[in-house]
């Protein structure tokens, strides 16, 4: 590879907003462009995207990024993607375009037919396969109802007309101008139709969600040359050279490539890691079993626990109720107050993830007396997010995984120096935050990079990581015995399920 060529361009195509980040070969972040999207929400608990609206923006902002890091396509060695997981998009083999809008990992619609599938006694097989749970978070249930409510869509499929793909398919087809239907190992994982541990699409999982294999794109490493860039979309054609999805990205991003190592993201929800290497690990406490990456054919496996609303919960304070103006402003607000007057936050917008899996829940808010201000509501929705998290701890380490020694901490909410100390007194272990927050990007870009050349070897990525802060626990036993039994009560009050 020419000495130029020694920059690496990451794609992060999230929930709410799409960035692009060029970033050198010592992992510094020298460009970035970022834009928020529409999100639709037509009937109550239903979530979509416009994928034109995420196609338009992602090609926006990755042609702004390589402008403004002045190295332009020629200095890029590489593209890596990293994508919302589990979000559904099917469009046309032929003119490319979606039949329908995304659905969106958070959308509920299908929580009836997964009740029915568990109800039928299909979620042990499916589990034992997939390292799954049968809930609408997952790709195969929000798949089949596109197919089911688009007419002529299931015929189309069946004719291998159509295509499916998680974002990062889509994008890559975008990309690559329709030329490669293809994902990685970390995305078809999330999708109720694979195989985890004998690595290939599943059959009878296709015939238990009605899924024609025929829709499903090829499954590939994580690091690895996937096609390239289309002519006319930069000034030259550019490798798309590394895939992961979003948890499985930052996990890379932070160089948690030791059995036991641990990340924990705060965006939109928040999602923690266990490296489990080459070991899945089958959780009895219903944690998810997923890929971590694959390198070079190798399977790297983890632990998971999923959370759906963390950062969510900030942005309902801002504009749902007009209690923020600004989603920095909740970390002055909950060191104003010496506790949160004993108002709690149970998150439950769209249900609750790990360990709970109760997608009928609703968010609640316990507690509340003429005492309470906007203060002690900013706080609590904070130490919500530090009480989830606590819960995916304790149940991992009950799954036999490692107990972290640290755990790292990244995503927008870990810039909230107060919920960072909040989660190292929870969880008693020291919380590490970076020097660079966006390691999900960087994930993306480590795997673009060593399959081109700009990082030889794990080594030397995990070179590249540096510590900005560490907190430590601080908390009195008795303080935190008291916290947590409150939060339990709340929790146990909103739960529908038994």
């Amino acid at each position: 590879m020419a000495d130029t060529k020694n920059h690496v361009l990451a794609i992060d195509q999230g929930t709410t907003s799409t960035r692009a980040i060029v970033f050198d070969r010592d992992a510094r972040p020298v460009a970035t462009a970022q834009t928020e999207f529409a999100q639709h929400y037509p009937e109550g608990g239903w979530v979509e995207h416009d994928p034109e609206d995420i196609w338009r923006d992602t090609l926006q902002v990755a042609r702004e990024a390589i402008a403004r890091s002045g190295v332009g396509a020629a200095g890029v060695a590489a593209i890596g993607i990293t994508n919302q997981r589990e979000t559904v998009v099917v469009w046309d083999r032929a003119s490319g375009e979606p039949i329908h809008r995304a659905i969106v990992w958070q959308d509920r619609r299908t929580a009836k037919l997964c009740a029915e599938l568990k109800a039928a006694g299909h979620e042990p097989a499916v589990r034992a396969k997939t390292g799954l749970l049968i809930d609408p978070y997952f790709s195969a249930t929000k798949l089949a109802w596109i197919l089911d409510h688009v007419e002529g869509a299931r015929e189309r499929a069946e004719r291998g007309e159509l295509a499916f793909g998680t974002i990062d398919s889509f994008l890559l087809w975008r990309l690559t101008g329709g030329q490669v239907h293809a994902t990685d190992v970390t995305n078809a994982g999330r999708t109720l139709l694979y195989d985890i541990r004998a690595q290939r699409w599943d059959e009878e999982l296709c015939r238990l969600f009605d899924v024609p294999m025929a829709l499903l794109p090829e499954v590939h490493d994580n690091s690895r040359i996937f096609g390239h860039t289309a002519a006319g979309l930069f000034d030259e054609a550019i490798p798309i050279a590394g895939i992961a999805g979003d948890q499985q990205a930052a996990l890379i991003g932070q160089a948690c490539f030791d059995v036991g190592m641990a990340k924990s993201t705060y965006g939109t929800g928040c999602f923690l890691l266990l490296n489990t290497g080459t070991e899945a690990i089958e959780s009895e406490h219903r944690l998810l079993t997923t890929p971590a990456y694959r390198l070079d054919g190798t399977m790297t496996y983890a632990l998971e626990g999923s959370i759906f609303v963390a950062g969510a919960a900030v942005k309902w304070l801002r504009d749902g109720i007009g209690v923020i103006t600004h989603a920095r402003e909740t970390n002055d607000m909950a060191t104003q107050v010496p506790d949160s007057h004993g108002v709690y936050m149970v998150p439950a917008f769209v249900g609750l993830g790990a360990p709970h899996w109760d997608p009928d829940a609703r968010g609640a808010i316990f507690g509340l007396t003429l005492g309470a201000t906007q203060a002690h509501l900013a706080r609590a929705a904070l130490e919500a997010v530090g009480y989830q998290t606590m819960d995916l701890t304790a149940a991992m380490i009950a799954d036999g995984g490692a107990a972290p020694a640290t755990i790292r901490v990244d995503g927008g909410m870990a810039a909230n120096d107060w919920l960072c100390q909040f989660l190292a007194d929870l969880l008693e272990v020291a919380v590490e935050r970076p020097v660079h927050l966006e390691t999900t990007a960087l994930g993306a870009a480590f795997l673009a990079g060593l399959a081109t050349g700009v990082w030889a070897d794990l080594d030397a990525v995990r070179a590249t990581w540096a510590r900005r802060d560490c907190f430590e626990p601080r908390m009195a036993a008795a303080d935190r015995e008291r916290l947590v039994a409150g939060w339990q009560v709340a929790v146990a009050k909103t739960l529908t399920t038994g």
